[in-house]
């Protein structure tokens, strides 16, 4: 006799996903590092996992003077170097007879015609009108003016039949007020439902999981809250400085900006979001913007001081390396006050998180490079074995983002032996292992979203300012007043951060995980 399986209408939206369509992709700034580390790769790996859309095809719009022989020799090292599943010459020749480069200054308006009578010319040797992806790669300041452009020459309107869509990469603003200003360029070229503002951290396959290891498994759901949670944990570890120049960007935005904002938000809302009534891109979307809506503001000075801590790195040394402190990078300001290391104590205010802190951290020139999410549990009631001594004791759900994806469980267990001693033990779910295959990476996942019109995993404008909101609150503290503004600390490189970090979890009674 056989059973039906129960209903699950959250496994019957993931299996009825729509399908990416064909689409010509044209991506400004396409001689940049982006380009040639993860989106040409990217989409490379989905031709050889036949998930590329037939008749797919590539634009590189950039300054540089090239031929298309030029750009595809370039990509090609490039992938040889960086594609997730190696470099298949013949699958190469396939694939870069559909990459073409076209050189225009971005505020060309004649460039942009270009580019349209370019698209015109392989709708019509395809024999019909072609869906348009058009991906901002460049750097922040030159949004506005691509936008403009696009609009000027009428790319924004999609031929008839076909859809038009615009990827924005992050930074999306530097503060709520540039935020909102670009969320208005965009909205009068491209509507909400056209524009896809990518965060690379939510196309990782774990913080993708955080939803199914929700609501799909009963164990936990029930758990998840603040009866049974005692607090949150979400750290960001990289063991990296400045390299490659990158001091000139940092020192203009810091850890909070760079990571907080965006990446580990995204995060937290995953976290901490009511389940959606279905996982429609705006139903997901919806939870998350309540969940930043509901952080306690930080209103004073004061409030920041107690619950945000900021550093900078001083020499030392990383995995046997010497390095030299946050101020001596190249292209940084030697009297920086941009952090590079930012600890933060958050409250959600509500019924499910009341009295559930959630700490945050973010730092350059740590141990190791590590991104993680850990639930820490409540200790029972009434401890039976609370005379046993136990080094590390409490159950913790870890979520690995990168780089060993997976999902461990940690809960104590008796020591063989006729004495009774526990010890912390751990379940352990490795993707690799689990699955005998690397998981996509997550502009792989991102840009096929893009293509089939699912904006799930992309930010909604009004999460965006949302999340810029809180922010700016935190930087008006640091840098209104320097006489009054909270201090900033130090740590040595390959250190776990500021001992004010520390001190920050050890007034609440806790301290911070170990990676």
């Amino acid at each position: 006799m056989s059973v039906d399986a129960p209903e699950n209408p959250f496994l019957d939206t993931l299996i009825t996903r729509q399908r990416a369509e064909p689409c010509t992709v044209v991506i400004f700034g396409a001689t940049g590092d982006l380009t040639h580390r993860k989106l040409i790769p990217a989409l490379y790996n989905l031709a050889a996992s036949s998930e590329l859309p037939p008749q797919s095809k590539v634009i590189g719009f950039a300054r540089r003077d090239k031929s298309d022989e030029d750009f595809r020799t370039e990509l090609e090292a490039a992938n040889r170097k960086h594609s997730r599943q190696g470099h298949d010459d013949a699958l190469w020749g396939s694939f870069a007879q559909g990459i073409h480069y076209h050189r225009s200054e971005f505020t060309d308006t004649e460039g942009y015609r270009g580019l349209a009578k370019l698209l015109d010319d392989f709708d019509t040797q395809r024999g019909s009108p072609a869906n348009r992806l058009f991906y901002l790669a460049t750097a922040p300041e030159y949004f506005h003016v691509v936008l403009e452009q696009l609009a000027a020459v009428g790319l924004n309107i999609a031929p008839e039949g076909k859809w038009a869509r615009v990827v924005c990469e992050k930074p999306f603003g530097k503060d709520l007020k540039s935020a909102q200003k670009l969320n208005t360029t965009v909205s009068q070229v491209f509507a909400e439902r056209d524009t896809y503002r990518i965060d690379h951290y939510l196309g990782k396959e774990t913080a993708q999981n955080l939803m199914v290891l929700r609501f799909a498994n009963e164990i936990f759901e029930p758990l998840w809250n603040s009866r049974y949670i005692d607090n949150v944990q979400i750290t960001c570890a990289e063991n990296l400085g400045m390299e490659g120049g990158r001091g000139a960007y940092y020192d203009t935005a810091g850890a909070l900006r760079d990571m907080v904002q965006n990446h580990l938000f995204q995060l937290l809302s995953l976290v901490a979001m009511e389940p959606p009534t279905d996982l429609s891109a705006d139903s997901v979307r919806d939870e998350k913007v309540k969940v930043i809506r509901s952080l306690r503001p930080l209103a004073t000075i004061e409030e920041v001081a107690q619950n945000v801590i900021r550093a900078q790195y001083t020499a030392g040394f990383v995995d046997g390396q010497s390095r030299v402190g946050y101020r001596k990078e190249d292209r940084v300001n030697p009297q920086s006050l941009t952090e590079s290391y930012v600890a933060l104590r958050l409250r959600i205010d509500t019924w499910r998180w009341q009295g559930v802190p959630f700490y945050m951290r973010v730092g350059k020139q740590l141990p190791r490079k590590a991104t993680e999410i850990s639930i820490h549990f409540k200790t029972p009631p009434q401890n039976l074995f609370r005379t046993l001594e136990v080094n590390e004791g409490g159950n913790v759900l870890v979520i690995r983002i990168q780089p060993d994806e997976g999902i461990s469980l940690r809960m104590l267990s008796k020591q063989p032996g006729v004495l009774l001693r526990m010890q912390p033990v751990k379940m352990d779910f490795h993707y690799r292992t689990s699955f005998g295959k690397s998981s996509p990476e997550a502009y792989e996942r991102l840009l096929l979203d893009a293509m089939a019109g699912d904006a799930t995993l992309f930010a909604r404008n009004d999460e965006v300012e949302s999340a810029w909101r809180y922010i700016d609150a935190i930087e008006h503290a640091w840098h209104d007043d320097p006489k009054i503004a909270p201090p900033m600390h130090e740590y040595p490189a390959g250190s776990w951060g500021p001992r004010a970090a520390d001190e920050m979890l050890g007034v609440d009674g806790r301290v911070w995980r170990r990676i």
